[in-house]
């Protein structure tokens, strides 16, 4: 009889990715995946590769200001419930996982009505919203900082880090090279915003393109909406939207990157060996961005630049700055005994699915 699992999370890349990762290594041990997310957000469309059965529910979100929604998204997170227990009791799962943003509250929940154990996984060094609502009814909380183990149960949190898709450690130099139309003797900075990119971080690389390009080959992942068509003919800066298949090449192209602080994020760029330049989200996202920077700082695996105090003059010197002590970052990342979250939260899921 076939082991089955359900996975979710959602709201953002940085709710999906990681079960993205974990996909490979569940169907070796011989998951049926299925996957339950909002109706029509970003994790339907990035699930769509993967031959994965998806289920939506209806979903609302939690948020700490006044919004006319908050009076509505209650009854949706409601309904939703009742959507996903229905979904749960026709699937039948062993197990759910979730990656946590808003739309796994109501998934959560309606599997522990149903007794059906539930591992959740939280990125940041502090829990978000959701994830804390959910905490209560989870069997093991997965936790990607040293520092999240003192927020969560004692007997429920287990330090594994964040899954990272296998295939972003098999890019290769010369196509991330040949796909931007850049030459192997100059370095190149690799450019990325987040899934909803960033203007803020847009504009002023657009406002150090002058500078930078002395010194560098730009490859600029601007996000959905953001391409500037004046730029398009500027000899040695590439722009893309998102890139999907070739983002592997693109790391493999990359001498040095500018990044938010998102936890997947960094942990990619961590595993890729890639000295960064951290621009964290100001504290508007709950300044959880803030606080991954400075333990990747901490660890020397990051130069960080806040974001109220970048310019141009402070990003180009701070981009020269880290691209000198490119060797020191590496070296840091190198010895930093990573751990395999993977084959971690894999093992997890053996111990704590149902069992007839």
């Amino acid at each position: 009889m076939s082991k089955k699992i359900v996975l979710t999370g959602g709201g953002t890349a940085g709710h999906v990715t990681p079960n993205i990762a974990l996909i490979p290594e569940l169907k070796k041990a011989g998951y049926e995946i299925s996957y339950i997310g909002s109706k029509d957000g970003i994790e339907k469309r990035l699930i769509e590769d993967y031959d994965i059965p998806y289920y939506g529910v209806s979903t609302g979100k939690f948020r700490r200001y006044f919004d006319l929604k908050n009076f509505t998204d209650p009854f949706r997170i409601i309904h939703g419930f009742a959507e996903a227990k229905s979904i749960l009791k026709e699937i039948q799962p062993d197990i759910v996982f979730s990656k946590g943003g808003f739309v796994s509250v109501p998934i959560v929940r309606a599997a522990h009505a149903l007794k059906i154990p539930c591992i959740i996984h939280e990125s940041d060094i502090t829990p978000g919203l959701a994830n804390k609502l959910c905490i209560p009814t989870a069997v093991k909380i997965c936790c990607n900082f040293p520092e999240t183990m003192h927020y969560v149960p004692a007997d429920k949190g287990v330090l594994t880090g964040t899954p990272i898709r296998e295939e972003l450690t098999e890019g290769v130099r010369r196509k991330g090279l040949d796909l931007c139309g850049f030459h192997e003797f100059k370095p190149v900075l690799l450019i990325i915003g987040g899934s909803q990119g960033s203007r803020l971080v847009n504009e002023c690389v657009r406002q150090s393109l002058p500078t930078l390009l002395k010194d560098f080959q730009i490859i600029h992942l601007c996000g959905k909406g953001n391409l500037d068509e004046s730029l398009n003919d500027t000899l040695g800066y590439k722009q893309f939207e998102y890139l999907k298949e070739d983002l592997k090449d693109a790391f493999a192209a990359s001498d040095v990157v500018i990044s938010r602080a998102g936890a997947n994020a960094i942990c990619e760029l961590l595993a890729l060996h890639k000295p960064n330049l951290l621009i964290p989200l100001d504290a508007g996202s709950r300044g959880d961005q803030i606080l991954n920077a400075d333990s990747f700082a901490a660890q020397g695996f990051s130069m960080v630049l806040a974001e109220k105090d970048m310019t141009p003059e402070t990003l180009t010197s701070s981009v020269q700055e880290l691209f000198c002590n490119r060797q020191s970052y590496i070296e840091a990342m190198t010895k930093s005994g990573q751990m395999q979250p993977i084959l971690t939260i894999v093992s997890l899921i053996e111990k704590y699915k149902k069992t007839e």
